[in-house]
């Protein structure tokens, strides 16, 4: 089946998205939930706010789903489960991916599937189970005509730098990236390199594949915003973000100040004056 009829209610007619993860609490990480503690009002209100998609687990998506009228954001749907997110590493790792999760997806409506693929220093059964995810994903997928977003990640060593940092190295991004795409990916989730001027050749590397940067931990208003203009400057097709919209004090408004860059090329000044209310 055709993903096009799903990638249409995922992105814009300008071909770009905005894609509010809300899946933290997925992950049994407490300070994750910042920001959702209620998750019915965490969802309605970035509702309000109009972006395309929200991004969410199969047990809070029935919250999204449930809003009456057709006037909402698509729902992308977290297929998988991963205990990587700590500052100590359990000694056991896994990415578990949810039973018949294309068979979920559709009987939730969702525009969309994503899974990790997670490389680690020195965790190389975590990164092969998670090539087995993309891998037992993809044919379901392409059965049922839904698109399958992959989420490149590569972290540092976990007992210098902590749980879940972002290794920025464009030396080990754009191969992970490619390799997304040659496992079948429709879409891409990978993170913002050291040097966002170079960020194009991440685009590259996904081949015609619209690439979402991901936003990672929460960081200044103006920080995410002008690192926002810069990926989208350099080719990104729209954007995958979570704290930096739901742990801020107004996530209504970071959502529209992030969707006047994402569709309507804003500054950065003037993404500001969207946030302040102005």
């Amino acid at each position: 089946m055709s993903i096009i009829p799903r990638m249409n209610r995922l992105f814009g007619e300008d071909g770009k998205c905005f894609d509010v993860a809300i899946d933290h609490g997925f992950f049994n990480e407490v300070s994750f939930l910042s920001g959702i503690e209620n998750m019915k009002q965490a969802i309605e209100t970035i509702v309000a706010a109009d972006p395309d998609a929200i991004q969410l687990s199969p047990g809070q998506a029935t919250l999204l789903q449930s809003i009456p009228g057709k006037k909402k954001p698509s729902l992308v749907l977290r297929t998988d489960v991963a205990n990587i997110y700590g500052k100590t590493l359990p000694s056991h790792l896994f990415s578990h991916l949810i039973h018949n999760p294309v068979e979920q997806a559709v009987s939730l409506d969702a525009a969309c599937v994503v899974v990790n693929l997670l490389l680690l220093p020195n965790q190389p059964e975590l990164y092969h189970q998670c090539v087995e995810n993309v891998c037992r994903l993809k044919p379901e997928c392409e059965r049922y005509g839904m698109p399958l977003m992959v989420e490149p990640l590569v972290m540092l060593p976990n007992e210098t730098h902590g749980g879940y940092m972002v290794d920025g190295d464009l030396g080990k991004i754009v191969p992970l990236v490619r390799q997304a795409v040659e496992l079948g990916a429709d879409i891409i989730k990978a993170d913002p390199c050291d040097h966002l001027e170079e960020y194009h050749k991440v685009v590259e590397a996904a081949s015609g594949k619209p690439v979402l940067p991901r936003g990672g931990g929460r960081a200044p208003d103006e920080t995410i915003l002008s690192r926002t203009y810069e990926l989208m400057q350099q080719g990104a097709s729209g954007i995958v973000y979570g704290r930096n919209v739901i742990q801020h004090a107004h996530p209504d408004r970071m959502t529209r100040a992030f969707m006047t860059i994402v569709h309507d090329g804003a500054t950065v000044v003037q993404a500001m004056a969207v946030l302040k209310g102005e």
